[in-house]
């Protein structure tokens, strides 16, 4: 192996968790390419269960790392909680790096992800209402905030600021009651100064790793029928849970991708 994708071949939750941990002893990165803490993972290591929603299952091995890319969808405040409940398992962990473009989930995300399901009525798509959807919705509308803005107080400040004037406006048709900013930003400013150490160029990190010949791990989530354009539309995902995603979501292109590993369920 120098690099593999590991995907789930069907609708998700095929033991895919356990694929990555036991392959991922043998990496030097173990890259998450899409998706959020929609998804999981559950590994079961010496007698202790570990649920991972936003942490690559490689974590668990202290000579990797572990890279949150740039096509995911991170809620700050359950990633901090989800280091802080791994670490109280296991104190030894891996190195973690998060993209400075992977883009911040938000509280208006999960409202809006709710009052859109809600507003659906008998046609209910199933959301997990982690705020995902609406996450990549403005990922497409280009006025998602990324975590290197995140991690600047003053831009962070601005973008705020100019993105939940709008997402005010859209609760409230909705029949929400609107966020107020100030809370909202003194309270993602703590968790954003807790994250910055993560941050940094996981892009290069990866390519760098890749033209060593390092072994690199492609870790996906969900399954290849919640794709976004091939799955079971439209009870999908948001994101690109296929091989192809792990190009998309990291930055690697497809000739650097020397295998494909499918997990399904008998």
């Amino acid at each position: 192996m120098s690099t593999l994708v590991i995907v789930g071949a069907q609708w998700g939750d095929e033991a895919k968790g356990k694929m990555v941990d036991v392959l991922g002893s043998e990496a030097e990165l173990v890259v998450r390419y899409s998706g959020g803490n929609n998804a999981g993972h559950t590994v079961i290591r010496d007698g202790e269960t570990f649920k991972f929603h936003l942490l690559p299952a490689g974590i668990l091995h202290k000579e990797v790392t572990s890279i949150l890319s740039s096509g995911m969808a991170i809620c700050p405040k359950s990633l901090i909680a989800e280091i802080e409940q791994t670490k109280s398992q296991q104190a030894e962990l891996g190195r973690l790096m998060i993209s400075p473009a992977a883009h911040v989930v938000f509280p208006y995300h999960r409202l809006l992800d709710q009052l859109e399901e809600g507003a659906r009525g008998d046609d209910k798509i199933g959301t997990t209402s982690r705020g995902i959807g609406p996450m990549y919705t403005d990922k497409v509308q280009r006025v998602g905030i990324r975590f290197g803005e995140f991690i600047n107080p003053q831009e962070f400040r601005t973008r705020l600021e100019a993105v939940l004037k709008f997402k005010n406006t859209l609760i409230q048709v909705l029949g929400g009651e609107p966020i107020e900013i100030e809370p909202l930003y003194e309270e993602y400013c703590e968790y954003a100064e807790v994250l910055k150490q993560y941050v940094g160029d996981t892009e290069l990190t990866l390519q760098t790793s890749i033209r060593a010949g390092h072994r690199v791990l492609f870790e996906g989530a969900q399954g290849t029928f919640l794709d976004l354009d091939h799955g079971t539309y439209p009870y999908v995902t948001s994101s690109h849970p296929t091989s192809g995603g792990a190009c998309l979501g990291t930055g690697a292109g497809p000739r650097d991708i020397r295998g494909v590993l499918g997990v399904a369920k008998a």
